[in-house]
């Protein structure tokens, strides 16, 4: 039984992470374009470099919460027949303990050197311009994938979820391609398809399985049963 599970920013904001975009497009005050574009980052890179150090920060203050913890338990029992495919940048996937895990939009805990494309593990401020620890150049930027870039993985991600049995969209609203097509392309090779979510999405293709509520009251649930159904 192989399972593959999307997570979104529904299971970071539960262990008191912001959602980056609200409802009026604005990612924490700032327009997307201003913080989330390549082209943002040419015309005010002290303002880009300046928002991923506060949410780097922010990041390391939160905690996993139930909902990532049962991921994690759920890895330990599948093994390498499970994966989660995250579009948040945040560790908390890590810290809960999942190890089988692809950050499809980079990471916030990552730098990336414009001059060598190396992507060192990063803990500390981007906005003094320190030197990449492979190169030597000045010229680190968050490892965090921007509209108008490649998501990370894509070729192992989708070789996944067309050989998975089951499919499973957590906290995420499925807007955003190319993780909005995932249900539709797990569906079309055969697996169920889940939802674990506040509230329903506007998926394109409905799920065969909803639950609605927060995410770390009904993943939990979802997994207990799964496991539980799973070993009979």
């Amino acid at each position: 039984m192989r399972i593959v599970v999307l997570t979104g920013a529904g299971i970071s904001a539960e262990s008191g992470l912001r959602t980056f975009r609200d409802s009026g497009g604005l990612w924490e005050g700032h327009d997307v374009d201003a913080v989330a574009t390549p082209e943002g980052f040419e015309r005010d890179p002290d303002l880009v470099l300046r928002f991923y150090d506060d949410r780097r920060r922010a990041a390391a203050t939160a905690d996993p919460n139930p909902a990532h913890r049962a991921l994690a338990r759920l890895e330990r029992a599948l093994g390498d027949d499970f994966l989660v495919v995250t579009q948040n940048v945040d560790d908390l996937h890590e810290r809960a303990g999942s190890v089988r895990l692809m950050h499809m939009h980079g990471e916030l805990n990552r730098a990336l050197c414009r001059a060598c494309a190396a992507r060192p593990e990063w803990h500390a401020d981007l906005l003094d311009r320190p030197a990449c620890p492979a190169c030597g150049e000045r010229t680190l930027r968050p490892d965090v994938v921007w509209f108008g870039e490649m998501p990370y993985g894509l070729d192992v991600i989708g070789d996944a979820v067309v050989s998975c049995d089951i499919f499973v969209s957590i906290g995420t609203s499925g807007a955003v391609y190319p993780a909005a097509g995932y249900v539709a392309l797990a569906a079309a090779y055969g697996a169920r398809t889940v939802e674990l979510n506040l509230e329903p999405s506007d998926a394109d293709v409905p799920f065969d399985e909803v639950w609605s509520g927060l995410a770390s009251v009904v993943v939990p649930r979802w997994v207990d049963r799964f496991i539980v159904r799973d070993t009979r």
